[in-house]
């Protein structure tokens, strides 16, 4: 593959993998901060936002001919687990947008320079379930709908919809990824939730806005791998479409299993004891240290898990070859195993830290809420990922999804 000299030189440049993570782990301690204050207000704090656009973290996955880093799924990963540590809501938020940004990068020049051409930064959400109507015209389309669930919505930019896409006869012939501006759309808060409230995944609003055909990707062929790149010299933009979807919504969740074992980790290195027992320490108590490494064990799972798919992903992408049908089905299952542990584990870090867990001043009931919240996203239902994986196991040929 050739490399251009703008991009050979912007990619030189850039933050090694290890110093962008590092980056993500100076900002845990801002993240906590704000944790209470990011629920409260039921959105993303402007605040954590700057600070991870300052840190160039929404650059992580957006070309070096626009001025990002171009990194790789991996290192997106891992800085989600991160940003994970810090807070569950600003980490899903923020992991969604630079994963957005990959999205973005799968479209033509034309809309990488419309959407990052002043501003390598740009900030993304977005809707894959269409829940709307289009009208075929001159050069696009005319939408209108409504999309749930649009995490980051509030400080987001740019929008990336689920619109029908019509023939000249209009008549439906796919599903496609509009993208529109967030200046065209309107918010309607509907997002009253016990967990995860600080996402602010309020339902997006268009009436009759125009999206031009440029602007629309096909999601059938991207599913496929068929995106309508302009150069064969990015493989990360090669990588697989739905697999990269999906694994996102992991990282925040492993980031905060990390949190709530840290958090009794602290609790118990303090001295407290075990009420109705003998021990004054409840860290010298054997049923802790079972608990403890059951804890970590299940959350070490879960990462390398994570790791795992993320690995044979860029492998995949660097090699230019498409993601095997076996390999995708399995990264469903890597999806399901992720979201069981994390719970599984800190299930059980309640349970060792006792009611207390529950206290409104604790900040492990906040994650367990935000955790709970998190792993029942409908595309990352453990049942159906493990369908999916047992079905090609055994050689089943018809599936149960396309979202593999």
């Amino acid at each position: 593959m050739t490399v251009t000299d703008d991009q050979r030189s912007s990619t030189e440049n850039r933050p090694t993998d290890e110093e962008l993570v590092a980056r993500a782990t100076a900002l845990i301690p801002l993240l906590r901060k704000n944790a209470a204050a990011t629920e409260a207000q039921g959105h993303l704090m402007e605040e954590n936002l700057v600070a991870i656009e300052e840190a160039g973290l929404l650059r992580l996955l957006v070309p070096a001919r626009v001025g990002g880093y171009q990194s790789n799924i991996r290192t997106a990963m891992r800085v989600g687990v991160e940003l994970g540590r810090g807070d569950g809501s600003t980490a899903w938020c923020a992991s969604l947008m630079y994963f957005g940004s990959w999205g973005i990068s799968l479209f033509s020049d034309r809309v990488r320079q419309e959407v990052w051409g002043k501003k390598p930064d740009a900030r993304f959400c977005g809707v894959f379930t269409p829940n709307s109507t289009s009208t075929r015209t001159e050069g696009g389309q005319i939408v209108s709908g409504r999309w749930a669930f649009a995490s980051g919505c509030e400080l987001a930019e740019w929008a990336g919809l689920a619109v029908p896409i019509l023939n000249a006869d209009g008549e439906q012939v796919d599903v496609g990824m509009g993208l529109a501006p967030m200046s065209d759309l309107t918010i309607d808060k509907t997002w009253n939730v016990v967990g995860m409230k600080g996402t602010g995944s309020n339902t997006l609003v268009a009436d009759n806005i125009f999206i031009p055909d440029y602007r629309i990707m096909s999601v059938t062929k991207a599913t496929k791998g068929e995106y309508p790149l302009e150069h064969d010299d990015e493989p990360l933009y090669r990588s697989a479409f739905t697999p990269v979807l999906l694994l996102v919504l992991t990282c925040a969740q492993v980031g905060m299993a990390k949190h709530a074992l840290e958090l009794v980790k602290n609790s118990l290195a303090k001295g407290r004891g075990i009420a109705y027992t003998f021990y004054e320490q409840a860290k010298l108590a054997p049923s802790t240290h079972l608990d403890i490494a059951r804890a970590s064990q299940l959350i070490d799972t879960a990462e390398l898990h994570m790791m795992r798919s993320a690995t044979v992903i860029d492998e995949a992408a660097n090699a230019g070859v498409e993601l095997d049908y076996e390999t995708r089905t399995r990264v469903r299952a890597d999806i399901s195993t992720i979201v069981l542990r994390c719970r599984e584990a800190v299930d059980l870090l309640l349970s060792l830290q006792g009611a207390g867990s529950f206290a409104e001043a604790n900040p492990l009931q906040r994650v367990w809420r935000d955790l709970e919240t998190a792993g029942r996203h409908a595309a990352v239902n453990p049942t159906i990922g493990y369908e999916v994986y047992g079905r090609a196991a055994l050689g089943v040929e018809e599936q149960i999804t396309d979202m593999i």
